[in-house]
């Protein structure tokens, strides 16, 4: 882990996502948001879309990550916790959502601020992931963050076919051992379905809080907690 890898980054982002095609992406996504408000489903409306602009894989996936209907955010939002709510509370944490871009948020790589609120990456996992320089950043980030909301118990769930989901689980255990709230971390084969079913939860899928009964925007209280202002790409008004 000694190497300095940057979390995140792809060199093309400077081209995706300069300020010309940063103007092209917001006009896409009021098309994008105009679709998803009647009905269209995500992954049709961005291959529509992006086929008729031209995007690259990668300004697609921006606008599918960001962009929500007005309906499904209204809902989001009114399930979404404050601060005082976590203190002596039991919070759910999608492990590898959460750690991945907190990771490249501590890498200074692209992040984007989305129309639920949530901070999003472009990052992926596809099965792949291993412990970088910035893991053990994110993750003691993350536990000072967890300490200074009071909570009583925080349950890391990491999905089991991903590669290295063990050695994370055991980098969380040691750095968290000394943390005033206890630590659960599981290895897990359907985390998404999981999630669904525990309440309060802390992750940025959309799949998760459209169904999950509460949620708590953790990773974006990190990052301000830690990082402070962090200059999110915003595509939509």
């Amino acid at each position: 882990m000694s190497k300095e890898v940057r979390r995140g980054f792809v060199p093309t982002d400077e081209r995706d996502f300069n300020p010309e095609n940063l103007e092209k992406l917001r006009k896409a996504s009021e098309e994008v948001c105009f679709l998803l408000n009647r009905g269209y489903p995500v992954k049709s409306v961005t291959t529509f879309i992006g086929n008729h602009y031209l995007l690259s894989e990668r300004q697609r996936m921006a606008l599918a990550r960001t962009a929500s209907a007005e309906e499904k955010i209204r809902l989001r939002k009114q399930k979404e916790l404050s601060d005082a709510d976590l203190a002596g509370k039991t919070l759910y944490i999608d492990g590898f959502n959460t750690i991945i871009t907190l990771e490249v948020a501590f890498s200074d790589s692209m992040l984007f601020e989305c129309m639920d609120g949530t901070i999003r990456d472009l990052a992926g996992l596809r099965g792949t992931y291993r412990l970088v320089d910035k893991t053990d950043t994110a993750v003691r980030a993350a536990a000072e963050t967890l300490t200074w909301l009071k909570i009583q118990k925080a349950v890391f769930y990491l999905d089991a076919p991903v590669s290295n989901s063990g050695r994370l689980k055991a980098r969380i255990a040691e750095l968290a051992e000394s943390a005033p709230f206890e630590t659960e971390i599981l290895i897990e084969n359907a985390v998404d379905y999981l999630l669904k079913q525990q309440s309060p939860v802390a992750t940025a899928d959309a799949l998760i809080l459209d169904e999950c009964e509460s949620w708590y925007n953790l990773t974006r209280k990190v990052i301000q907690n830690h990082i402070g202002e962090y200059p999110c790409i915003r595509l939509q008004k």
